[in-house]
């Protein structure tokens, strides 16, 4: 075996910490059935490997062997927990012995160990308000300040909520399983909108140095597929669709350096055309079911702004005709806002600014820095700068996103320089 040093060990480590921590919290939740354990657990195997895998090499499969070494993690603090109680010491032996039998199926099963738990944060007991965000964090790993962005709330509420979920399950005794063919369809939404809600967060994380987040998009896809595989559903072939159509445009969004560039600026041979078939495909077996809801919609608009080959061949009456279609079905502010800058698009800047003033006059989206922005894009397009300026600062005060404050910061100096070249 060749000399790893500690720094390219602790490199591994934090590269399968990122790409599969959350599928062996996943596994060792089934293996264990506590959520607190499993993540002490799985952070002390993390922990161990640094140490281990450095003495005795990176094993071959790297998960298995944090899913071993976390059980028995969890195996050693139920027996401090109880080593004075003979009885709970020996239901901690059953626990190992039915652990052990389980960890051998963890191979075979692991796959769908994150959906199972999936449905799991969505049982019909837990509130639905609770489901999406325990969800999230607790399958997908996200922090309770990125989920309580994407709910526009404080962190704290996003915490009780987390906290009160998390009680539910163990208090009810909610199982680990996914549910059968006859029980999917009543559980379908929640787990949908929690599939979309991390492939948002990959494809344009809510914080951070990076605009995206390419584990989390591909792990909502996986996910996607998984659910089309238990259930051959047209909204589940819609999200699917939705997901690999704004995937495709992955290459393209950014620079090298990590800098935004908008859909209608891109570099459209970048797209991964594969990708787009695909989703295409998916979007018009939905749409020809008859049985069209909001992700179908959605991923039809999303396959219109792909079959452009430039963007000033955008079919934008199209584009707001499924939009006014998406209303009716998910009547929301932000899909208000998309309907807008569309609107803008082919009627004029004027028509769109018309539209977004009348959502925030509501009151609706003034903590939503991307209103703010279209705001902005549209007054910059009008030419009226010092109403751009206030809205580009807005938009800058509000977003979390790294790559996104310096595309607001670039839009602002393009002001000042048009500015000083007026005077």
């Amino acid at each position: 075996m060749s000399e790893i040093s500690s720094a390219e060990i602790r490199e591994k480590v934090d590269e399968v910490y990122r790409t599969e921590s959350r599928r062996v919290f996943a596994t060792l939740i089934r293996l264990i059935g506590d959520f607190d354990l499993a993540e002490e657990a799985m952070h002390e195997a993390f922990a161990a490997a640094v140490e281990q895998w450095h003495r005795d090499g990176v094993p071959a499969n790297p998960r298995s062997w944090l899913v071993s070494a976390g059980r028995f993690k969890a195996i050693d603090h139920i027996r401090r927990r109880v080593r004075f109680d003979e009885a709970q010491l020996e239901v901690a032996q059953r626990l190992e012995g039915i652990a052990g039998l389980n960890a051998d199926k963890s191979d075979s099963e692991v796959e769908d160990d994150r959906l199972r738990l999936i449905f799991t944060c969505c049982h019909p007991a837990i509130a639905p308000q609770v489901q999406i965000p325990l969800t999230l964090r607790e399958v997908c790993g996200l922090s309770t300040e990125e989920i309580a962005s994407a709910f526009l709330t404080s962190p704290s509420t996003m915490a009780q909520r987390i906290v009160r979920g998390k009680s539910k399950i163990r208090d009810a005794g909610i199982p680990y399983v996914v549910p059968n063919r006859a029980d999917l369809p009543e559980r379908l939404d929640a787990v949908l909108t929690v599939v979309y809600l991390v492939f948002n967060e990959g494809y344009s994380a809510s914080s951070g140095d990076s605009l995206t987040r390419k584990d989390l998009s591909e792990e909502a896809i996986r996910l996607g597929r998984l659910l089309l595989d238990l259930l051959d559903d047209p909204e589940v072939k819609g999200l699917l669709a939705l997901m690999l159509v704004h995937e495709s445009r992955r290459e393209a969004r950014s620079t090298t350096d990590g800098d935004l560039i908008l859909l209608e600026d891109q570099d459209r041979s970048l797209w991964d055309q594969a990708k787009i078939r695909e989703g295409t495909d998916l979007v018009e077996q939905a749409i020809a079911s008859g049985e069209v809801g909001s992700y179908t919609i959605q991923a039809a608009i999303a396959s219109i702004h792909a079959a452009a080959p430039r963007g000033a061949d955008t079919d934008w009456s199209r584009i707001i005709s499924w939009y006014n279609l998406l209303l009716q079905a998910t009547p929301t502010p932000i899909i208000e806002l998309n309907r807008a800058v569309a609107i803008a698009m082919r009627d004029g800047a004027e028509a769109g600014l018309q539209l977004i003033d009348a959502i925030l006059t509501r009151g609706d989206l003034k903590e939503y820095h991307l209103i703010y922005a279209a705001r902005a894009d549209l007054c910059r397009r009008l030419g009226q700068i010092e109403a751009a300026r206030s809205a580009y600062e807005k938009a800058l005060s509000l977003t979390n996103q790294t790559a996104e404050s310096r595309f607001l910061e670039k839009r602002l100096l393009e002001l000042a320089q048009i500015q000083a070249q007026s005077q």
